[in-house]
């Protein structure tokens, strides 16, 4: 909409950016398979991820008031960032809070809660037990309620992972009156995720839409279009690997990325 809208009461819409994060590996035996979980395990540690949430938390103007953290046994973490929309005076923050002044040791699960909102992030390393293909999922939930649209972070959370698929999807639910009473049930123009994703990104990825724009709902799959052996082995050099072997891990590669991208068991 070209002009800011003036409405009665405060803007109510939810709007909420979902996707999934695949990085996919070749890992042959077990060894290397272990050492892959643990080095996803350390590399997105929720140090990091935090990190990113905290990102994020600035690029849709929101801000932090508590993060708090658990460890599991025997791997995997979570963490709970309390937002507010707009900044609140000290006397209206509870007490309880640290206001993100502290950022203690975890490990791969990252959940993020809005005032109105909230942002999640959790990671699922895993390897298939038969075809030596590794597999890393990074889900990504944000969720907002008023004028901060998650979308504004969009282009920055692909860049922070390195992602062989992703899939995305984005809706606006609910509605918010102007002073005439006139319900509008989004407050932005949008035609697809993709414009709110980089270009250069996107000329590496194959990208189809399926949208249903009279419900706001968008949606969104890119898949890899070029794959570079080296970056896919764990711990192996691609030139120690005869030309009929990289050609069948390439092919392994590319099946599972087909898979996941399409949602469908082919193979």
């Amino acid at each position: 909409m070209d002009t800011k809208l003036t409405l009665y009461g405060f803007n109510n819409l939810t709007k909420t950016l979902s996707f999934n994060i695949y990085d996919v590996c070749y890992a042959k035996s077990e060894r290397e398979q272990r050492d892959y979980i643990a080095y996803i395990d350390e590399q997105y540690n929720s140090d990091r991820l935090t990190k990113i949430l905290v990102d994020v938390t600035d690029m849709i103007g929101a801000h932090i008031l508590n993060i708090s953290k658990q460890d599991y046994d025997p791997q995997g973490a979570s963490v709970n960032i309390l937002i507010a929309e707009g900044s609140l005076s000290s006397e209206h923050i509870d007490e309880s809070c640290n206001q993100g002044k502290y950022l203690s040791n975890s490990r791969d699960t990252v959940h993020a809660h809005l005032d109105k909102s909230h942002v999640t992030v959790h990671t699922f390393p895993e390897h298939h037990p038969d075809n030596s293909i590794s597999t890393f999922r990074v889900d990504i939930d944000v969720s907002t309620c008023g004028e901060i649209s998650p979308l504004n972070a969009l282009d920055y959370l692909i860049g922070s992972f390195d992602s062989d698929i992703i899939t995305i999807d984005y809706r606006v639910r609910g509605f918010t009156r102007d002073v005439h009473g006139m319900k509008y049930f989004i407050d932005h123009d949008i035609t697809s995720i993709q414009d709110y994703i980089d270009d250069h990104t996107l000329t590496r990825y194959d990208a189809i839409d399926v949208n249903v724009y009279q419900s706001n709902i968008f949606h969104t799959k890119m898949l890899i279009k070029e794959i570079e052996l080296q970056n896919y082995l764990f711990n192996k050099d691609v030139y120690e690997l005869p030309p009929k072997q990289r050609l069948d891990i390439t092919n392994s590669l590319r099946k599972e990325m087909i898979e996941i991208f399409s949602g469908m068991n082919i193979y």
